[in-house]
């Protein structure tokens, strides 16, 4: 019998890896001759680059790049894959919210300049493809300052908003320091540039929220509080999201779905570098080769912390389930906890609770492993039950 084992992590608890680990055991208790693959999945989240670059023999590279607020360095880790051409990056390593800490100074004063750096750096170790996920950001840039690291714009601001230096003619100064969500206000022109680190550099782009980049459900609106900001630099960083939008001519861009992801990097990955944005989780799952690895699977495994409603909504174990049902593969989901409004909506595989009874939550993160294996072992035992009923039926049949 052959089982793939392909969950995300348990947020806070378990990564990827280890959640597979634990499940492949007790799948093992349960059937010590089953033919157990095991392939830990992500959403283009968290452990996306621990999860692919573990899955094709890769390797994780360490450098040292420009933080969340100009002038802090953070040493941030990005991945590059078995295949040596593509590497993975995430922007939270290098400009994500978790680096400010609780005192946040809000996003007028934070850039992706320090993801640009990253971009960079895996081109320059041979990258040709790169898949960039761009979940918790602490910045509303538009995207600039990561262009502007990988040398791909030249940004012009109001007189006297740039460290001071000579005037343009129309009274902007170019700016030399690394671009903040405030600059925005002060933009006068934004100039592409034909060459630059990522020229002839494949970017998909790992996202899975719809919002635009302006307006009700804009960049700085929805995201903008979340992050610190005030109701009136709420509407300054709108305005000035779309005033970039105007003077780079690229409007329809702004209004594509995931344009306001993270602060507007999604539209800025397109604007500035042509990037394709993707589905996080499927993006993924087609890296891995989950598909092929189903191809001759009896049963699949997958799992993730808590199962509700926004697990519904591309999260990568739903979007394994879904892959199962598509092929006709029996699929077994395993979660720390179940929203039971979810599960009756998920027809796609059986949503099973890992916790035996009443337990607190530091208990049940406790025992996390132990409750996993015990889980998916009386699941294989019940599966392998139902096949040999089935079997005997076609027999007598």
């Amino acid at each position: 019998m052959r089982v793939v084992v392909a969950p995300d992590k348990f947020k806070g608890c378990l990564t990827a890896p280890e959640v597979a680990a634990a499940i492949a055991r007790g799948v093992r208790s349960a059937c010590a001759e089953a033919d157990i693959e095991v392939c830990p999945v992500a959403d283009g989240g968290d452990g996306t680059m621990e999860v692919l670059a573990g899955a094709t023999g890769g390797r994780r590279i360490r450098c040292w790049v420009t933080g969340p607020l100009p002038g802090t360095r953070v040493r941030a880790t990005f991945g590059m894959l078995g295949d040596g051409v593509t590497a993975v990056v995430e922007m939270a390593e290098a400009s994500g919210l978790r680096l400010v800490g609780e005192r946040c100074p809000g996003p007028l004063k934070t850039t992706t300049y320090g993801t640009g750096e990253l971009l960079v750096a895996a081109a320059r170790r041979g990258a040709k493809r790169i898949i960039l996920g761009i979940g918790g950001s602490a910045t509303t840039d538009g995207g600039v300052g990561c262009a502007q690291a990988c040398g791909a714009v030249e940004v012009h601001l109001a007189k006297g908003r740039a460290d001071g230096r000579r005037s343009g003619s129309d009274g902007s100064s170019p700016l030399s320091r690394p671009f903040v969500g405030a600059d925005l206000a002060a933009l006068r022109s934004v100039r592409r540039v034909a060459e630059h680190a990522l020229r002839g550099v494949e970017i998909l782009v790992a996202c899975d929220v719809s919002n635009p980049l302006t307006g009700r459900r804009g960049a700085a609106r929805v995201f903008g509080p979340q992050k610190g900001a005030t109701p009136k630099q709420v509407e300054m960083l709108d305005g000035g999201l779309a005033r970039l939008a105007r003077m780079l001519g690229a409007q329809e861009l702004a209004r594509k779905p995931g344009a306001g992801a993270a602060g507007g990097l999604g539209f800025g990955m397109m604007a500035f570098f042509g990037a394709q944005l993707r589905s996080g989780a499927k993006l993924v799952l087609e890296a891995l080769k989950v598909r092929s690895r189903l191809a001759r699977a009896d049963l699949c495994f997958t799992g993730e912390g808590s199962f509700d409603g926004q697990s519904l909504s591309g999260k990568a174990p739903a979007e394994v389930a879904r892959l199962c049902a598509e092929m006709g593969v029996p699929c077994v989901l395993l979660a720390g906890r179940v929203d039971a409004s979810a599960r009756r909506r998920f027809a796609e595989a059986a949503v099973l609770p890992v916790c035996d009874g009443p337990m607190s939550l530091r208990e049940s993160m406790a025992r996390a492993r132990q409750l996993l294996a015990d889980t998916a072992a009386a699941a294989m035992r019940t599966f392998m039950a139902g096949a040999a009923r089935h079997k005997r039926g076609r027999i007598y049949q």
